[in-house]
């Protein structure tokens, strides 16, 4: 534990008002998890079309964007046998010199063992936690679920949930045996936020094909944010595009998907989107900066 302190205790800031891009999206592998990453990228690949970002640090992939990311791994321990580290997420964040934002996970199935583990997770000195509904087979809105949420709230810590469908066992025979019910955001995120009003969620990525309804509960629910990553922006809903150019520009947020997105490439496809100059500037960074309690 001592070298652990050590660890996290190296950590200094970056001037975050100078920086042009937040991507609350960005993927590390840990502990276990390690091992499954050539399948994940395959399935990435597929959907895709493109092959994980160059091989390098995953702090200099922001350093040369001039931004800084939320990381995090995807706890799914009691359907994968998979362990996963938050303590590994924590130290990249720490040692990053404020280029990465560490989020923890954990397997929601795990009961009290789970809640232990937020609040561990709060120690470490993380911002928030990752759920996967999808990967972890469990349904965010059933009341069984709720002290989580509970717990997160009374943390201060920000939520994300995975919405819509998932690169992770595209064209694999069965989808790899993942159902993509437990993506739909509504009525879950509705009820959440309802719930919990002091909690921040953010829904990670367009949540297509529940789009709209990912899209109508963000203008509803003043706790409700969504991030754009895994999702090709030459390919975004109509729907989603009006919104955020004109609706909600403030609930958008950048988001990648790193490695499976690289996020080079999602940063040109969306210059080539037709928005407002004021818009641009609230997805890349002004909305995530506020909600990270990073905008001065």
């Amino acid at each position: 534990m001592s070298s652990m302190k050590t660890q996290l205790a190296s950590s200094s800031q970056i001037d975050y008002s100078q920086i042009e891009i937040v991507d609350v999206h960005a993927h590390v592998h840990t502990g276990d998890r390690k091992t499954q990453a050539q399948d994940r990228n395959e399935d990435a690949k597929r959907l895709f079309g493109t092959p994980k970002e160059a091989p390098k640090e995953i702090s200099d992939v922001y350093k040369d964007l001039n931004g800084i990311a939320v990381i995090f791994d995807v706890d799914a321990e009691t359907t994968t046998g998979l362990k996963i580290s938050n303590d590994e997420v924590a130290i990249l964040a720490n040692q990053s010199q404020g280029r990465l934002i560490g989020f923890g996970s954990v397997d929601p199935r795990k009961g009290d063992a789970a809640l232990t583990e937020i609040e561990r997770c709060k120690s470490l000195g993380m911002t928030g936690m990752k759920f996967q509904p999808i990967t972890q087979r469990f349904s965010p809105g059933k009341k069984r679920y709720y002290p989580l949420w509970e717990l997160c709230e009374s943390l201060g810590l920000i939520v994300i949930f995975h919405t819509g469908i998932t690169a992770i066992g595209n064209g694999s025979p069965g989808g790899r045996g993942l159902q993509l019910k437990y993506g739909r955001p509504f009525p879950a995120m509705d009820d959440i936020a309802a719930e919990f009003r002091d909690l921040t969620i953010i829904a990670a990525h367009p949540g297509w094909p529940w789009h709209e309804e990912l899209v109508a509960v963000a203008r509803h629910k003043g706790n409700v944010y969504i991030d754009l990553s895994g999702w090709s922006p030459k390919y975004f809903p109509e729907t989603t595009i009006r919104y955020m150019n004109s609706v909600i520009p403030e609930k958008f947020l950048f988001g990648s998907d790193f490695p499976l997105f690289p996020p080079r490439r999602w940063l040109d496809e969306f210059g080539q989107l037709n928005l407002k100059d004021e818009v641009r500037s609230k997805v890349l960074r002004d909305n995530a900066l506020r909600i990270l309690g990073l905008a001065k």
